[in-house]
């Protein structure tokens, strides 16, 4: 096993969590207030990691320059919009759907790695890639009983489109993160990544705090008064952030992204083991082809 799935397997755990953590806060803040604390409160956890980074390593931090800034500028951007998107799928009556193309992020960021990046997977990765992708969509839609043919008129209703959006806006976002990386070359790899995480949560910041400044300012003193809570999920998302950029560095982001899926079996056996709700047969079967995704996408991978 390779440094890169064991990033990717903590960033995919981390997600779930301050996903969870976040979801909570939503009862008392708007949902760009719950976006918002996600990068306020990681700017000073993803100092601290970058801080100890540089300790451990021993190696100087990379200059930026204007390619860097600007592929942090356009990932920070993309997944603020992704996160909207997503956002806007759950508010139609079919949002079941858009969460589920939602899922296709793995897929999408394949395909734009291989265009934009010229990375080049193995016949086994992609077809690992497709299974996995088949079974996040078992996950996603189990017990509603849709057959292929409604799923298929279903994607051009407007919570698919938003979930397909969504998608993309987040495989753009590690293609940018990426982007970034290589744009510090010569560096630590994982001193880079987390270096790309800092500027990254600066610049969503300012973005979307200007935009709450506008739009929402009393939401910006309510993300303050509930720092306690807040402060969780901001280091929970620099965490996550810090292992998926990381991820990035050392792996094809395809690759990175489709064994992120793996977050979909981890939320489905917590919800079993912890929760004690109880699996679906189509839950089963989901669970499996995503567990068969994932070993073809690594054999494709080290093959």
């Amino acid at each position: 096993m390779t440094l890169w799935v064991g990033f990717t397997l903590i960033a995919a755990l981390f997600q779930t969590w301050r996903t969870a953590l976040q979801q909570r806060l939503r009862q008392d803040l708007s949902v760009n207030a719950a976006s918002f604390v996600r990068f306020f409160y990681g700017v000073p956890v993803g100092l601290l990691l970058l801080l100890l980074a540089r300790a451990i390593s021993g190696v100087p931090l990379a200059p930026v320059n204007q390619r860097f800034l600007l592929n942090c500028l356009a990932g920070g951007a993309f997944q603020i919009v992704g996160t909207s998107l997503l956002i806007m799928a759950f508010g139609f009556r079919s949002f079941a759907v858009g969460s589920a193309y939602a899922k296709t992020e793995g897929l999408q960021t394949a395909i734009l790695g291989w265009l934009l990046l010229h990375e080049t997977l193995r016949p086994m990765a992609w077809a690992g890639i497709g299974v996995g992708v088949i079974g996040v969509l078992t996950l996603s839609l189990a017990g509603r009983g849709m057959q292929p043919r409604e799923l298929l008129r279903a994607t051009v209703q407007p919570a698919a489109l938003c979930g397909l959006g969504t998608g993309l806006c987040f495989a753009f976002t590690s293609v940018f993160v990426k982007q970034a990386d290589v744009a510090l070359r010569g560096g630590h790899p994982i001193l880079q990544a987390i270096e790309v995480l800092v500027v990254t949560n600066a610049m969503q910041t300012l973005m979307q705090g200007g935009w709450m400044a506008l739009r929402e300012p009393a939401q910006i003193a309510a993300s303050l008064r509930l720092w306690r809570r807040a402060a969780w999920v901001g280091a929970m998302s620099a965490v996550g952030s810090g292992a998926w950029f990381a991820a990035f560095a050392l792996a094809p982001v395809g690759l990175v992204r489709s064994l992120g899926q793996m977050e979909m079996p981890l939320i489905l056996l917590f919800s079993h083991f912890y929760l004690k709700e109880r699996l679906q047969p189509t839950d089963a079967f989901g669970l499996a082809l995503v567990s068969a995704g994932v070993v073809l996408v690594l054999l494709g991978a080290h093959g």
